[in-house]
C-alpha cells in the first residue's frame, strides 16, 4: 500500500524555520509517536467534563463555609470558570488552539459521532462565516440569563446543550471531519481569532499559491487545504498533518507571539473576522458590566416602573429554567423582563464598542492613506483592525479570570497587589497593540516619522477598551 503523499519518506534534509527549532522538532516527534493515544486523552477529558458538569446538580447545596477544595460543587464551579475558562484563552499565546485539538471533548465527541452518521454534505448555512458569530452571541447571552456562572444546574444545561448540538452536527454532516469545530463552535471562533497572535504555526513544507481554502478531501479534521495554509485560526494543533520524516504535509514552526498579526497581509485577513473581534469584545464586556455597574440597576428600576405603568404583567413572570435563572432557594429568580433587559444591554454594548472600534480603525486607515499607506481604504481598514487583538485578549483574560486572580490572596497578595498586577498586564496589552499597529503601518508603507499620527486612533481605541473594562477589572 502506497502511503499518502503528505507522508511519503524522503532522505532530503528539511530546513525548519522559526525559533526554538530543536524544541519544535522534539514536539513533532513526541506527538507523531503518540498520535493514537490522543484519543485516550479525549476520552478522559469527556469523563472529567461529564463529572464536573452533570454531577454537581445532583448533589446537595454547598453548606456555609464550604471551600472549592472541600466541596465538589464549588470545585467544579472554580475549575470551569476560575481556571479553565480564562486559561484556555491564555493558552493560545503559547500553544495555539491546542485545547481544541488535544483536549476538547466536544470536538472529539462530534468527530466520533460522525463515524456513525450518514455523512451528509455540510449545509451552506453552516458554512456561512456568520454562523459561528451568531452561535457565539446566542451562547454568551444565554449563559448570562441562565446563570451558568453561579448555578451548577444552569452550567449543565448550557454546556450540555452545546455538547448535544456538537454531537448532532457531527453525526449528520461532514465526511470524517469536525464540521462543528470549523463552522459552529462559539468558543472555537474566539480562540481562532486570538490564535493569530500565538507562538505556534503549522506551516506547509511545500506551500502552493492560491491562498487559504477549505476542502473535505484532506487529512485535516477542520478541512484546511494543507499546502495552501497561511493562517492559524482554523488549525486546532492536532498534529495529524505532521510527519517528521515526510517530504509533504506541515511542520511545527514556533514563532515570536504576534508575528502573524504584524504581517497579516500574507495571512488571509478578512473583514468578517475583524468585525467579530470588535463585536465580540463589546458583547463580552456587556456580560460583565451588567453585574457591576449601578447604571444597570438604575436602568432596571426605571424601565421596570415604565413596564408596570403599562400593565405588561407577563414581563414580571418567570419562564423556563433552561432559559433563565429561577433558583428561589439561592435567592435568584429572573423574570422575562430580566432576560430581555440583559440581552438588550449586552447587545447594546456589543454595537457601541463595535462601532467605536470600527470608527477608530477607519480613522487610522484614512490617516494611513493620507500619509503614504498603500492599498485601498478597505484593505487598510481590515489590516489595521487586527491591532486590537492583544489588548482585547488581555482584557478578556482579566475579566474572565476574576476567581483565578482572587486565588492569589491565598499566597499573601492583597487587593492592591492584585489590582497592580492586573494594571500591569493590561498596560502590557496596550503596548503590544500599539507595537502591532506600528508594524502594520510599516507594512503599508507609512514612513516612520508619520506613523505616530496614524497610531493615535489605535491608541485611543485601546484606551477605550481599558476604560470600558475598568469597573469589571478593578472594582
Amino acid at each position: 500500500m502506497v502511503p499518502p503523499a503528505h507522508f511519503q519518506e524522503t532522505t532530503r534534509p528539511f530546513r525548519r524555520g522559526g525559533v526554538l527549532t530543536g524544541l519544535a522538532a522534539a514536539l513533532e516527534r513526541f506527538f507523531a509517536r503518540h498520535r493514537r493515544q490522543i484519543a485516550l486523552v479525549h476520552a478522559g477529558m469527556l469523563v472529567v467534563f461529564a463529572v464536573l458538569l452533570f454531577l454537581p446538580p445532583l448533589l446537595p447545596a454547598p453548606p456555609d463555609g464550604a471551600t472549592p477544595f472541600r466541596n465538589l460543587t464549588l470545585f467544579a464551579r472554580y475549575a470551569i470558570w476560575g481556571v479553565w475558562f480564562p486559561l484556555v484563552f491564555l493558552s493560545v499565546v503559547f500553544s495555539g488552539r491546542s485545547w481544541c485539538g488535544l483536549l476538547c471533548p466536544m470536538g472529539a465527541a462530534s468527530e466520533w459521532a460522525n463515524r456513525l452518521g450518514p455523512k451528509l454534505p455540510i449545509p451552506r448555512f453552516v458554512q456561512w462565516p456568520g454562523t459561528p458569530v451568531l452561535s457565539f452571541i446566542l451562547v454568551t447571552i444565554w449563559a448570562q440569563t441562565a446563570g451558568a456562572r453561579d448555578h451548577a444546574e444552569a452550567a449543565a444545561i448550557v454546556f450540555g446543550t452545546t455538547l448535544a448540538a456538537a454531537l448532532l452536527l457531527g453525526f449528520f454532516f461532514g465526511r470524517g471531519k469536525r464540521a462543528w469545530c470549523r463552522h459552529m463552535c462559539p468558543i472555537g471562533l474566539l480562540l481562532g481569532v486570538y490564535a493569530r497572535i500565538g507562538a505556534v504555526d503549522f506551516h506547509p513544507k511545500r506551500p502552493e499559491p492560491g491562498g487559504d481554502r477549505w476542502v473535505e478531501k484532506t487529512v485535516c479534521p477542520t478541512m484546511i487545504d494543507l499546502d495552501r495554509k497561511t493562517e492559524t485560526r482554523h488549525c486546532i494543533a492536532c498534529f495529524r498533518c505532521v510527519g517528521p520524516r515526510s517530504k509533504g504535509g506541515l511542520y511545527l514552526r514556533l514563532r515570536p507571539p504576534g508575528e502573524e498579526v504584524a504581517s497579516i497581509r500574507q495571512h488571509n485577513p478578512n473583514l468578517s473576522e475583524v468585525l467579530f473581534l470588535f463585536l465580540g469584545t463589546g458583547l463580552s464586556l456587556g456580560g460583565f458590566l451588567w453585574l457591576v455597574l449601578d447604571l444597570y440597576q438604575r436602568l432596571r428600576d426605571a424601565l421596570g416602573d415604565w413596564v408596570i405603568a403599562r400593565g405588561w404583567s407577563w414581563l414580571g413572570e418567570s419562564g423556563p429554567r433552561f432559559l433563565m435563572a429561577v433558583y428561589p432557594a439561592e435567592r435568584e429568580v429572573f423574570v422575562w423582563f430580566d432576560v430581555l433587559l440583559i440581552a438588550c444591554w449586552m447587545l447594546a454594548w456589543m454595537l457601541a464598542i463595535g462601532a467605536l472600534l470600527a470608527a477608530a480603525t477607519a480613522l487610522a486607515a484614512w490617516a494611513s492613506g493620507r500619509l503614504g499607506g498603500d492599498g485601498d481604504f478597505r484593505r487598510r481598514f481590515v489590516e489595521l483592525g487586527y491591532q486590537f487583538l492583544p489588548v482585547a485578549m488581555v482584557s478578556l483574560l482579566l475579566g474572565l479570570g476574576g476567581e483565578l486572580f482572587a486565588t492569589l490572596r491565598l499566597f499573601g497578595m492583597g487587593f492592591g497587589g492584585i489590582a497592580a498586577l492586573k494594571a500591569l498586564l493590561f498596560l502590557g496589552g496596550i503596548v503590544w497593540s500599539v507595537a502591532v499597529g506600528a508594524r502594520l503601518l510599516a507594512a503599508q508603507g507609512v514612513p516612520r516619522r508619520a506613523r505616530v499620527l496614524a497610531l493615535l486612533p489605535g491608541l485611543l481605541g485601546s484606551l477605550l477598551i481599558g476604560a470600558a473594562w475598568y469597573p469589571a477589572l478593578f472594582s
